[in-house]
């Protein structure tokens, strides 16, 4: 299977359709025949990001790549960006972002994110610059599990 890439829109603050770019994600995978539980897995931990990016990040883009052999799930979102200082701690449990908006939630979110993540075999980082949001990736080799 050549790489097939699907580029999703997220929209900021809508509640109401959080959660669609995983749907459409998810029977995208269906029909291209992966195992059941790995489109459960990516399906889980699309839906983690995408929740993330419509609650806290005013929205932006889920891109995914599928191969035979990954998937890649990348959430670049139009945030206010993470401060370097903040980096190493972003997914400690605890941790809370700075958020002028009073958007700010227990502070349990990330680290959640981090335990899904890692529980479904999948390994992740984060690229940020202050002022110009924040990509997520998060990339599960062998998708024929």
């Amino acid at each position: 299977m050549e790489t097939i890439r699907l580029v999703y829109p997220v929209e900021g603050g809508d509640l109401i359709e959080a959660g669609e770019a995983s749907s459409k994600m998810k029977l995208t995978l269906k029909k291209l025949g992966l195992p059941q539980d790995v489109i459960r897995r990516a399906s889980i931990c699309m839906y983690e990001g995408e929740i993330n990016m419509v609650i806290h990040a005013d929205g932006g883009e889920a891109t995914v790549e599928v191969d035979m052999d990954q998937i890649v799930i990348r959430m670049t979102d139009h945030g206010p960006g993470i401060p370097p200082e903040d980096l190493p701690y972003l997914f400690d449990r605890y941790y809370r972002a700075r958020q002028d908006s009073g958007r700010s939630g227990t502070g349990l979110g990330l680290s959640i994110t981090k335990a899904i993540l890692q529980q479904h075999g999948f390994a992740f980082g984060v690229n940020s610059a202050v002022g110009q949001g924040s990509t997520f990736w998060f990339e599960m080799a062998d998708t024929r599990a």
